[in-house]
Formats: C-alpha cells, sequence, structure tokens
C-alpha cells in the first residue's frame, strides 16, 4: 500500500496509544487523566498551544459544578488542585418575574442542608480548572499531550483509528474520542451530523462584584426574554449567565461597560447591594443540538461535541463530565475483560448509557426555558403555582435537590 496511514489500520497496527482524544478544552483533559489513571496510554491533541491555556486570567467565566462532578474531578486528582478557590453553592432560588418589577410571591429554595451529602455543587472559575488539568496531565504517567497541532483528517478500520496532524505526522490508536466541541470536525469526518435549533437568545456573560455577601446562594431570576442566573464566587463577587433576545443581547453588547452595568441593575435588583462589573464581557448564541449518534467505527464522542443545550440548569460540562465517567467505566470494564476496547459492541454500551439521558435532560432545559421565557399570562399564572406548590412538598423538593447535585440516575464510579 502507497499510504502509511491506510495501512495502520489493519490488523495487526502498531498504536502509539491506546486512546487519541482531540481536543484540549476541559473534556479532554479529564477523560485522558481519567483513562490514563485506569491503565491505558492516551495522546491528547490540542489544537491550541499551551501556553494560550495556561495564561488566562480572571475573565468571569465560571461553571456551576454539581456535586458528582465535583467527585469525579476527586476521583481522577483535581479537587485538591481547586478546592481552594472553588465556591460551595449552599442554596438556590429559583423566581419568575419581569425587569424593574422584583420577583413573583412564589419560588423555590433549595437548600443544601435537605441532602446528607453535602454543598450541591460548587461554582469554580475556568482559569483555575483549566490549569489544574495542565498541570495534573504534565504529572501523570501513559498520558502524552500535543500542543498547538490540529488535526486535519482521520480515518477508522478494524484494527483502530489514525489521525493526521497539521504537521503531517500520523497517530493510531485502538479508539478515537472526539472532545472538540460543537462544530466537532471528530464527528463531521466522521459523517455524523446534529439534530437541533436556535433559540432566537444569546447570553451574557460577565463577573459583578457586589457590596453585600452572597452566602453561598445562586439565584435564577426567570424574565420574559430569558432567565438571568446569579451565582456565587468566592468573595463578593457573582458570575452572571443573562439571557435575551438575540437583537436586545447584540445592542447590550454594544454598549459601554457604565450603560451596561445601567441596563442590568433593574433586572439584578439591590438585594446585594450596589454593584460593580469586574473584568470583560462575553457573549455567545444559545442553541439546542444533540449528535445524531454518540459513537462510529473506532469513535466516541464526549461533551460538547456529542450534546449542547441551554444554560438553564448550568448542565453543560456536568453532562460532559458524566459521560467522562461513563465512558472511562466502559473502557475499563471491556479491557479487564480482554475485550477490544474499540469495537461496535463496547461502544455501544456507552452510547445506551449516556444518548437517551442527555437527550432527556436537553429537552428538559428546552422546554424550561420555553415555559418561562415569554410573558403568557395563564402560562405564568401556572408556572409560579407550580412552583410554590413543589416549594411546599419536602419530598418532590429534595428530589430536585439531589437532581441538581448530579445524584439520580445510573452514577458512574467515578461519580459515586
Amino acid at each position: 500500500m502507497d499510504n502509511p496511514a491506510q495501512e495502520r489500520i489493519f490488523p495487526g497496527m502498531k498504536h502509539d496509544s491506546d486512546i487519541l482524544i482531540v481536543g484540549g478544552g476541559l473534556n479532554g483533559p479529564a477523560l485522558g487523566l481519567a483513562l490514563a489513571q485506569a491503565g491505558l496510554t492516551v495522546t491528547v491533541i490540542d489544537a491550541l498551544d499551551e501556553k494560550l491555556r495556561r495564561n488566562a486570567a480572571f475573565d468571569g467565566r465560571a461553571y456551576a459544578l454539581a456535586l458528582a462532578s465535583a467527585r469525579l474531578l476527586a476521583n481522577i486528582g483535581i479537587w485538591d488542585r481547586v478546592a481552594d478557590q472553588a465556591q460551595p453553592i449552599l442554596d438556590i432560588r429559583v423566581s419568575d418575574g419581569r425587569a424593574g418589577e422584583g420577583p413573583a410571591p412564589f419560588f423555590l429554595h433549595f437548600d443544601h442542608a435537605e441532602i446528607e451529602e453535602g454543598p450541591m455543587g460548587h461554582m469554580l472559575e475556568d482559569r483555575f480548572l483549566r490549569r489544574a488539568l495542565l498541570q495534573a496531565m504534565a504529572d501523570t504517567p501513559g498520558l502524552t499531550r500535543l500542543s498547538g497541532q490540529a488535526v486535519t483528517a482521520q480515518q477508522a478500520g478494524p484494527g483502530g483509528a489514525t489521525v493526521t496532524l497539521a504537521d503531517g505526522r500520523t497517530l493510531a490508536g485502538r479508539l478515537l474520542v472526539g472532545c472538540d466541541g460543537r462544530g466537532s470536525g471528530t464527528a463531521r469526518r466522521a459523517g455524523i451530523r446534529r439534530t437541533g435549533w436556535g433559540y432566537g437568545q444569546t447570553a451574557l456573560v460577565a463577573a459583578i462584584e457586589h457590596d453585600l455577601p452572597h452566602h453561598g446562594t445562586a439565584h435564577q431570576f426567570f424574565m420574559p426574554p430569558g432567565p438571568l442566573a446569579i451565582l456565587p464566587l468566592p468573595g463578593n463577587v457573582s458570575s452572571i449567565v443573562w439571557s435575551e433576545s438575540d437583537t436586545t443581547a447584540r445592542q447590550f453588547a454594544a454598549l459601554s461597560d457604565a450603560d451596561f452595568m445601567e441596563v442590568l441593575r433593574p433586572r439584578f435588583g439591590s438585594f446585594l447591594g450596589a454593584i460593580r462589573l469586574r473584568g470583560r464581557r462575553y457573549s455567545y448564541p444559545l442553541s439546542l443540538s444533540i449528535a445524531n449518534s454518540f459513537v462510529a467505527e473506532r469513535l466516541a464522542l464526549v461533551g460538547d461535541a456529542a450534546h449542547g443545550m441551554h444554560p438553564i440548569a448550568g448542565q453543560g460540562l456536568n453532562a460532559g463530565l458524566r459521560d467522562i465517567a461513563a465512558l472511562t467505566q466502559v473502557l475499563d470494564e471491556s479491557r479487564r475483560r480482554g475485550e477490544d476496547i474499540g469495537s461496535a459492541p463496547v461502544l455501544a454500551r456507552y452510547q445506551q448509557w449516556r444518548r437517551f439521558d442527555t437527550a432527556t435532560l436537553a429537552l428538559a432545559t428546552d422546554m424550561t426555558n420555553k415555559l418561562f421565557s415569554n410573558d403568557n399570562p395563564v402560562l405564568r399564572l401556572g408556572r409560579d403555582l407550580g412552583m410554590g406548590a413543589v416549594n411546599a412538598l419536602p419530598v418532590l423538593r429534595r428530589a430536585l435537590i439531589r437532581e441538581a447535585a448530579g445524584l439520580t440516575g445510573e452514577l458512574p464510579a467515578l461519580m459515586r
């Protein structure tokens, strides 16, 4: 055969690593650490230069990590590196209303004291999590990280999968995993399409300083154009994720910082005292999309490469981390049984475990957004009475708290 890469995907081929992971953001490194610690050899291929990943300054971006996700990070050796920078989420308050009018009288209140496991989750800034993952990868035997290398082609066959890098090198592995985001080139090259739709909403993201303490309380305030999430960070600082219609969001994003704060204040309210912008502002369009398959020949998709959902419940990264825990368990168990870890039956177990749960979560966030992002008086009355009723039922409220903490369903071992 004239093509060396073609030769290497047949039985008997030599593998550079058991697993090739494309994507160096959050999910790719976390998966690489989990698999390497399970005894598999891994190569993580990152299109960005390591200096760009490592030198991130404060920019207000943060994640609401459910309790189950924090457990995974602890089990792969990350949590001890970031715990001091994390803010426990002790309470969640969900309310409905209009800008400048304050919340409706009925609301949901979730108190972490209602479950035995501890805080429902933690807020953690993007910069701290990325740096911890980079440091851990450098310290982990069996894990190789390639920085500043884009994948330009891939092939799959009975013996494994190969990728071609921008510098012309080819790498071979038993399995290729796409952790390269919603626009996943890995999925596209495998012929996997996505199903979904846009919301006509854009999220405005920033960090806000305030005079009064937040006491570890996260707020979700639903307004007709979209929800405003106010999420506690260490100190008197909160991260906001503010969803507005695309047209309005473009207008607000174009404002000066001072004018932006003027339109935010009546929506934010005065419950945390005077507020000030801290750092830069960001915006990104909101949509729902799910890969039509999470697997293909010698390939699996994880995180945003497999699914993207509305940030209304802060479940995007949590869903990706659950993918990681599930795929790691499936591959580890199959290896211990002597199976081919990249074979179709093994990958089918991963898909069966994750695709239905992910689709259910995505549709639940979709329905919640549609139910609350409107000003229909009948729907307003129904949802407000519904929140009041749920808040008055301890059993149901506790079930929702456990759901928010990521403790429901079939938990993979890394999340127990």
